[in-house]
């Protein structure tokens, strides 16, 4: 609790002392008894307007400025309005007093408006927590002597020096030392990695045992605290439909029953003559139970809730919108490499064909790929395992969905599927073993294979049963790789169905076709894509939910997501789905529980039944019922 919440509980709680102390003094008779009729009324209207001062002067001075501002349709200006009702009662000597139930009512209002300040402020620091992550500075030596600097002032390609405790400022590559780093505040995950010489590591993890010398391969701006912080800031200009409705809602639902509470005070005495105080009554009433803000304050703080508590285990979520959405998810499309599998291919066999040895095989294809920045080709250099020559290789052509055409000493090598092969009229031998294989001809003839596995991910499986545990209907695996690897893959993590050899327009076209097949079953399902490489982004742009892996995947995957999985595990899916159907339902429970009792007790009011004690309650009680409940959706446990 702030500074400023602190204070507005004091001045509650001299409030709230005050006004059971003058509730004790009116209810005892002792100012009947020293006052008599009608000194004892001012008397008591004197005594209980001193804590509603204290307790509402502000909402008094909020209403009166929107009132000045031509905006006065708000909850201030209907507890004001009604409050001031209540107490102007004393005016019309027949009927009952009424200054404790207005007192009563501004009070109760305020500490409504008091726990809904905390709980906004609760769930704001879980998002101010991911925020921490931002570093402050970077270390560089500078003649000699480690000097700190502003990350913005660290280029691409400057090394940086990360001491133990220390939180990593930008992305880069260990180049010397070892230790462990704690990616908790990023990924959720709460046992430290491993990270040694060659290990990539991210901004806003901390680094804990030992000193690392981090060569930076992204300037700040595009780091990864970057965007994690562009999200997360972001996240609530994309409101929900449920959000959008409730905002429309209070606009026009606030004048409509101001309206009906001044014709319930003002018509019935005029047309059936006297009353007035009774049907006054009424109107106070009606207006203080009309009051929308647990409809207004519940809605917003559950969405809120739902991306702040995901945002803490490595989940971000760009906007309710989205939450809205992946409950609604039935299908989920993955993309295979890197998402399904771990991308870090290793060569298993190289077979020739012809006079070339198996060494000669690696060094072509590993010169061909000499400039690719697909994992494939890194696995093939890692295999030849000596230093490039990169004036042997001229006119480097890679076509996605293919492979890589260059020459090669002077000579035509291609190193890629089938379908390059055939693109260049090359007779080659089928292989069916199961892994990715890369075919390799020179000068037009066929020289040989190259096979590649990829691991798959430690939960994937895990992640596939998961989801088809948390109601998805169907999951489908789409890959550029061979039929054979993705029937292998689809059969050992239970997919239930894939389509192999895609170019990144194939993968979009099936996606299209299982977008038609979701509409012509429901009108709500949604699609959800996972992926995480640049072909990925039209993928993820065009499926109803876009799920990019964060912490490896690609930036233009991100950018086009509207999901984005810290750690990279396929896990998350199911979690995040369990989230976000975990905030709709405190949503739907929060707007049926509100307007439910809010309703049944303006009818009362209507007809006279309702008090103003059940007015607080309707209003202030529902509130914070409501606020309780919307709560819920900050709770996401930690793995």
């Amino acid at each position: 609790m702030n500074a400023k919440q602190k204070r507005w509980r004091n001045r509650i709680i001299v409030a709230l002392i005050l006004f059971v102390l003058v509730y004790l003094i009116a209810e005892s008779g002792w100012l009947a008894s020293q006052l008599g009729h009608p000194g004892a009324l001012y008397a008591e209207f004197a005594l209980f307007l001193v804590p509603y001062l204290i307790a509402g002067y502000d909402v008094l001075v909020k209403a009166a400025r929107g009132i000045m501002r031509g905006n006065a349709m708000d909850e201030s200006f209907l507890m004001t309005v009604a409050t001031v009702g209540a107490f102007a009662l004393v005016l019309f000597p027949d009927t009952e007093p009424h200054m404790a139930e207005g007192a009563a009512v501004m009070l109760f209002y305020q500490v409504g408006e008091l726990f809904q300040s905390y709980a906004v402020g609760k769930s704001r620091k879980s998002i101010a927590d991911m925020m921490d992550i931002a570093p402050e500075f970077a270390n560089i030596m500078v003649d000699s002597e480690l000097t700190q600097v502003d990350p913005f002032e660290v280029s691409p390609g400057d090394e940086i020096i990360v001491k133990p405790g220390e939180r990593i400022p930008l992305d880069g590559v260990v180049v010397q030392g070892a230790s462990q780093v704690d990616t908790a505040a990023l990924t959720g995950e709460s046992v430290p990695r491993q990270a040694r010489e060659n290990d990539e590591v991210i901004s806003g993890c901390v680094n804990l045992t030992g000193a690392l010398t981090v060569r930076v391969t992204k300037p700040f701006e595009d780091s990864t605290v970057s965007r994690i912080l562009e999200l997360v800031e972001n996240a609530s200009e994309k409101k929900a439909r449920t959000e959008n409705f409730i905002t429309r809602f209070a606009r026009y639902y606030t004048p409509v029953v101001v309206g009906v509470a001044v014709l319930l005070a003002l018509i019935p005495p005029v047309v059936l003559g006297g009353g007035w105080a009774d049907w006054i009554q009424r109107g106070l009433v009606f207006l203080v139970v009309s009051c929308p803000c647990a409809l207004v304050i519940s809605v917003p703080l559950s969405f809120f809730g739902g991306i702040g508590g995901a945002s803490r285990v490595g989940i971000l979520v760009k906007g309710s919108n989205y939450l809205e959405a992946l409950a609604q998810v039935d299908t989920v499309v993955f993309d295979k490499t890197g998402t399904l599998t771990n991308g870090t291919f290793a060569v298993t066999a190289v077979e020739t064909a012809g006079a070339l040895t198996r060494e000669e095989l690696l060094d072509l294809a590993a010169h061909a790929e000499a400039y690719s920045n697909h994992p494939i080709a890194a696995s093939v250099r890692t295999a030849y395992g000596s230093a490039l020559d990169h004036a042997r290789v001229e006119d480097v052509e890679e076509v996605s969905g293919h492979g890589v055409r260059a020459t090669v000493d002077g000579q035509e090598v291609l190193v890629g599927n089938g379908k390059l092969m055939r693109a260049h009229g090359v007779t080659w031998e089928e292989n069916a073993v199961a892994g990715t294989v890369l075919y390799v001809a020179k000068g037009g003839a066929y020289a040989g294979c190259i096979v590649i596995a990829d691991e798959l991910k430690e939960d994937a499986a895990a992640a596939i049963a998961a989801l088809h545990e948390a109601g998805v209907r169907r999951t489908v695996m789409l890959t550029g790789d061979r039929a054979d690897v993705a029937r292998a893959v689809a059969s050992d993590l239970s997919i239930d169905e894939f389509h192999a050899e895609l170019l990144p327009q194939g993968k979009v076209e099936q996606v299209e076709r299982l977008l038609e097949a979701n509409a012509g079953a429901s009108a709500k399902a949604k699609l959800a894509f996972v992926g995480d490489g640049i072909n990925d982004a039209p993928v993820l742009t065009r499926a109803d939910v876009g799920i990019a892996m964060g912490a490896m995947g690609s930036d233009a995957a991100i950018e086009a997501a509207d999901v984005v999985l810290m750690d990279d595990r396929p896990s998350q899916i199911a979690r995040a789905i369990r989230v976000a159907r975990k905030t709709m339902r405190i949503v739907r429970q929060n707007i049926a529980f509100a307007l439910g009792v809010k309703f049944a007790v303006l009818i009362l009011a209507a007809f006279g039944i309702a008090n103003m004690w059940m007015a607080v309650f309707a209003d202030v009680g529902v509130a914070v019922l409501a606020i309780l409940n919307a709560m819920r959706a900050m709770s996401v446990k930690k793995l």
